[in-house]
């Protein structure tokens, strides 16, 4: 494998498009943040060739967060690009999430996560919206406290981070959020309900994420309201699909309850600490 040039970047997102469903993760960081960028997501990559033709991608964002999209498994390849390098999450499909952490030799290292979700996808066309209470409004008409508070008990429920870590996410995630206006939250009258966002996002498809309900509005039907009316906007904006990873079951089902199918699963391994991979 060799390191990507802005010259070979036509030919990687040819490939990472091929597999969009797969890749939204380095296809969004790649067009918001640029190649080698300073923006902490930024990615760098290395990719391999067969005929002219690109057939696996190794993106690495600036903060450590690793990302295969490698069918071939050439995980000695992917280990000598590692090398010496400070890694803080390996994302992606399981199949190379979790070839790449074997070859790595980490999968023992404690993590704060380290689990495979369910990884679902839609057809927009399919998409229902149930009827139910609150309508969608940007992130910022809530109460930004509030806002941040449910932030940090999602980094702490969902994520498994420590207090100190959870709270430093929480206000930064919030100010990235208003600023991409990627957020939404499921407002009735000056109530919130429910929030959703995207994490990632192309022209044709969205990846959901962010989605929290606090405890005491759960199992009433809003995160699903919330996640499906911004997949309408998206929609009436030109996107054709839509992706996402499931925490739980309960959540699994709400998604599945508005069009979702399962289409395999996506390993999240974040380190309690990054992890320097030996030479």
């Amino acid at each position: 494998m060799r390191r990507a040039t802005a010259d070979d970047l036509p030919a990687i997102t040819a490939f990472l498009r091929g597999r969009m469903e797969r890749a939204m993760f380095p296809l969004s960081n790649l067009a918001r943040f640029g190649l080698d960028g300073d923006n902490r997501y930024a990615p760098s990559m290395w990719f391999a060739q067969s005929g002219g033709t690109v057939t696996d991608v190794l993106t690495v964002g600036q903060a450590g967060g690793v990302m295969p999209a490698m069918p071939n498994g050439d995980w000695q390849a992917a280990r000598s690009i590692l090398a010496g390098r400070a890694i803080t999450a390996v994302i992606g499909p399981k199949d190379e999430a979790r070839g790449l952490i074997a070859a790595l030799g980490i999968g023992s290292a404690k993590a704060t996560l380290d689990q495979d979700e369910p990884h679902f996808a839609l057809d927009l066309a399919d998409l229902v919206v149930p009827e139910g209470r609150g309508a969608l409004a940007p992130l910022q008409t809530a109460d930004a406290e509030a806002m941040i508070a449910w932030r940090i008990a999602y980094c702490r429920e969902a994520l498994g981070m420590d207090p100190d870590a959870a709270a430093r996410d929480g206000r930064a995630a919030y100010g990235t959020y208003v600023a991409a206006e990627s957020h939404r939250v499921l407002m009735d009258g000056q109530t919130p309900l429910a929030t959703t966002g995207f994490n990632a996002a192309t022209p044709e498809m969205v990846q959901v994420g962010g989605v929290y309900t606090p405890p005491e509005l759960r199992s009433r039907g809003l995160a699903r309201r919330a996640v499906a009316l911004h997949l309408k906007e998206a929609k009436s904006k030109g996107a054709a699909k839509a992706v996402l990873f499931s925490a739980n079951e309960q959540a699994a089902r709400a998604y599945r309850a508005i069009g979702f199918r399962q289409i395999g699963h996506w390993t999240l391994f974040l380190p309690r600490s990054e992890i320097i991979v030996d030479g």
